[in-house]
Order: C-alpha cells, then structure tokens, then sequence
C-alpha cells in the first residue's frame, strides 16, 4: 500500500488555510483502501511558539476534534499526537548528527525570523531565535522519515522542508551505504498558497486567518475584513486577484464558482461578494460544526483515540528504530 503522512501543528485555532492544504485531501486520500494514512498533531512543534500548557492541550484538541469533524475514520488510518511517540525524538537527535548546519541556515523559518531582526535594527540577528526553532526542519524529518511515507501532502511554501528530509535521509543513505531511509514525494494537492485576510499566507504567525468553527457573528466580522481594493460598483472585477473569491472557489461547486464569475463580470459589490462567501462557509461547515462541538467537550475521548493511535504505530515506529541503531553500531 500507498503510504501518506501529514501532520498540523498546535498553535491556534484550525483555520481554511490548514483544512484546505492539508486537512481535506488527507481525508480524501484516507479514504482509499490502496492507501495508508498517517495523520497527526504536531504539539512538541508548538513548544517553539512558546506556548501555555494549557494553550497547548487545548489546541490538541481543537485539532483532533476538527480532524473528525471533517470526516476521519481513526479505525483506517494511524491517528496520533507527535508528542506519544518517543522514538521520533531518539531519531531526530541522530538526524541532527549528520544534517550540516548549511542547510539549517537556508530554512524559511529561520530566515524569517532573521529578516524580522534586521527590519527591527537588530545588532544580534540570532536575538530571541531559539535552537527549537533552527532545528525545526530536523524534528519534521524524523516526523517524515521514521514511517517511511511514500507521498506527503504538502502546500507550495512547505516543499523546501520535505525537501530538507530529503536532503537528509540521502546523507545518512550515502554515510551508511544503505537504503534505509525512502526519500519522500510531495503531493501537491494544490499549487496555490491559501491567502489570508491581508492578502499574506493565511498563517497564524500573520494573525490573518479565519478559523474553521467559528459562531455566525464572530466568522460574518472577520469576512468583513478581507481586503479588498477600490473598485467601485458596477465596475468588472478581477477574480484572478481577488482575496474573497480565491477563499469562495475553495468550498464552492462548479456551477457556483461559473455564477460567481459571471456577478464578478457584471461588477458586483464588495459587500455582497463577502455575504455570498459568509453564507457558503456557513452552510459548508454546518453539519462539521456540530461533530466539532461535540468531541471538543470531550477530551476524555480524543486522548484515548490518540493513545489509541500512538500504541499502534509505535510498534512500527520501535521495529524500524532498531534497524537504524543496527546501521550505525549501537
């Protein structure tokens, strides 16, 4: 069979960004009985955002009870939290010992967070960056490589890490001769990057994202806010650069995005454009909504369906861990 992993990390509430690149076509592809899933929450990645304990288990939460509100069968596939699994950490560290620090200093996140320094007139540009936070593609690669998946889900601004695992696993292939480690594909299930409120990544670290499960009132004032430019009424409008349709066409049927254009061509209004996509977000996530609501007042329930799922790819996780050991001397 088929193996796919993907995992979401637990800072903040699920938002479009995540159900849309990862989320619904994990779900998707767990649905095939040619395919088999690994699927998980990425909580001790969360530590680099410095978060509450109590933050922390609330969005493990969060996360798992959105993963089967959008239709997850845990008896198909291997649903866990990242945090259950301690061979993951006893391989990172073994990661760690032949990635070179080159690689590290191209990371995304790294850079970014460098940039951010130099734009706030820094004279340390490493000030307040953390080694949880430049080790953060080595943790993603022991994430990826301990199951051996032969396709990961990822968005077009996630490629670089999975192409860091690849790195990687090729160095400890070519250190070792063998071929332990599968290099890993990328899916793409979609080329374009979710766009959030501002126009930027929907990302929580941009703090412009629109939670999945959010009451009428609170989801109906946040699509107020996507930005728009000036164009007046009765003026064609460009869905190619526009943020609401970019979001609409996401959860949107054919027919309905071919009406939207033709009201897009005959210059609808911002206004009403943000309704439509209110009410289509709103009858999209309804039944969701409810099956959300539900296992998030359950903690008791998602722990034990996580327990659940950690037991039983630990044992392939420990197995293939051993192997490793083997191909180094211990």
């Amino acid at each position: 069979m088929k193996k796919i992993l993907t995992g979401i990390k637990a800072t903040g509430q699920v938002h479009l960004g995540n159900y849309l690149g990862a989320i619904k076509p994990s779900v998707e592809l767990s649905k095939s009985d040619k395919i088999s899933s690994y699927l998980f929450i990425a909580d001790s990645h969360a530590l680099t955002s410095h978060v509450s304990f109590s933050q922390l288990n609330q969005s493990v939460y969060e996360i798992g009870a959105t993963w089967l509100a959008c239709g997850l069968n845990t008896e198909k596939v291997f649903f866990y939290r990242q945090s259950d699994i301690p061979e993951l950490f006893e391989l990172y560290w073994i990661l760690s010992c032949i990635t070179p620090k080159g690689l590290m200093n191209r990371a995304h996140s790294y850079k970014d967070r460098k940039e951010k320094n130099i734009k706030l007139g820094k004279k340390d540009l490493d000030d307040k960056i953390y080694m949880g936070l430049y080790n953060y593609p080595i943790l993603m690669s022991a994430d990826i490589l301990l199951f051996s998946p032969d396709e990961v889900p990822v968005g077009q601004d996630q490629i670089q890490h999975l192409e860091m695992a690849r790195d990687i696993a090729g160095k400890f292939n070519h250190r070792y001769k063998t071929d332990l480690f599968v290099l890993p594909k990328a899916f793409l299930r979609d080329k374009s990057v979710v766009l959030g409120l501002d126009g930027q990544k929907m990302s929580k670290s941009y703090n412009n994202t629109i939670p999945l499960f959010l009451d009428s009132n609170k989801l109906y004032k946040l699509i107020r806010k996507i930005k728009t430019d000036s164009s007046s009424l009765q003026k064609k409008k460009d869905t190619n650069s526009c943020l609401i349709f970019q979001i609409y066409k996401g959860f949107a049927s054919l027919e309905e995005i071919d009406t939207m254009k033709k009201l897009y061509a005959e210059g609808i209004g911002w206004g009403e454009a943000k309704e439509i996509l209110f009410h289509k977000l709103e009858s999209y996530f309804k039944e969701k909504k409810e099956i959300y609501n539900f296992y998030v007042s359950q903690p008791k329930q998602l722990d034990k369906l996580l327990k659940q799922g950690a037991e039983k790819v630990r044992v392939e996780a420990s197995s293939f861990l051993k192997e490793i050991k083997k191909v180094l001397g211990f």
